[in-house]
């Protein structure tokens, strides 16, 4: 059997003007998570999106490896874009200045903005305004699994597979292993630790894949356990 590790980026820039950077806890945690793995594991390849934090997190992680390993870029693991289906729920804030703004006057500006994403996730799920995202979606769900495929296809039987994304992709990918509805997909994904590790494995012969371990983050406990971020 072969293996798949899909693992979440580190904590990126909440808050902040470029949110698609890691945060100085987010660069710790990749270190942490390189530290773990590399008594664990040899990667037979890398995969990661093109999002700066899937590369910030893929070097951290495989520099406390010592991995020599060639990072292989597949857009397919791209996350979808969180800035298109808020503007989409609430069109004012195109401006994220404004956004930021309406947010720290809430008492608790992050938990404000969970309700709001949860809420413009649910009105993008729902099938009844596909027209009006650059990616609706079903086509960001197949695009999604498409790419672990490929990467399945490219690798060969019995290889041991490091892939850097981001928690869309992961929880749409187990939506589709263990045949959840939307709306569990999506609690599911609330819950993705940042630099966590969800294990696939398949079967080239056979074609199968199977979901082995989500969401695992125990190097982040005990001594770690401040490390523990889910945003």
């Amino acid at each position: 059997m072969g293996a798949v590790y899909l693992i979440r980026h580190g904590q990126a820039s909440f808050g902040k003007t470029d949110y698609d950077q890691l945060s100085e806890t987010g660069v710790e945690q990749a270190r942490v998570l390189g530290a773990a793995l590399r008594d664990r594991l040899v990667p037979d390849a890398v995969f990661r999106g093109s999002m700066l934090r899937h590369e910030q997190t893929a070097d951290g992680a495989l520099g406390a490896m010592d991995s020599t390993c060639v990072q292989q870029i597949d857009e397919g693991y791209n996350e979808y874009d969180h800035d298109d289906i808020i503007v989409k729920l609430r069109p004012m804030y195109a401006n994220k200045l404004l956004m930021r703004a309406d947010l720290a006057k809430t008492l608790n500006p992050r938990r404000a903005f969970q309700t709001m994403l949860t809420e413009a996730m649910t009105r993008w799920m729902s099938g009844q305004h596909d027209d009006e995202y650059g990616e609706s979606w079903p086509v960001f769900r197949a695009r999604c699994n498409e790419a672990l495929a490929q990467t399945i296809a490219a690798c060969g039987p019995s290889k041991t597979v490091l892939v850097f994304t981001s928690g869309g992709v992961i929880s749409t990918i187990c939506q589709q292993l263990l045949d959840l509805s939307d709306t569990t997909t999506l609690k599911l994904q609330w819950t993705m630790a940042n630099a966590a590790i969800t294990k696939v494995i398949y079967s080239a012969q056979t074609g199968r894949v199977h979901l082995s371990s989500l969401n695992e983050h125990v190097h982040f406990e005990g001594e770690n356990a401040r490390l523990i971020t889910y945003r």
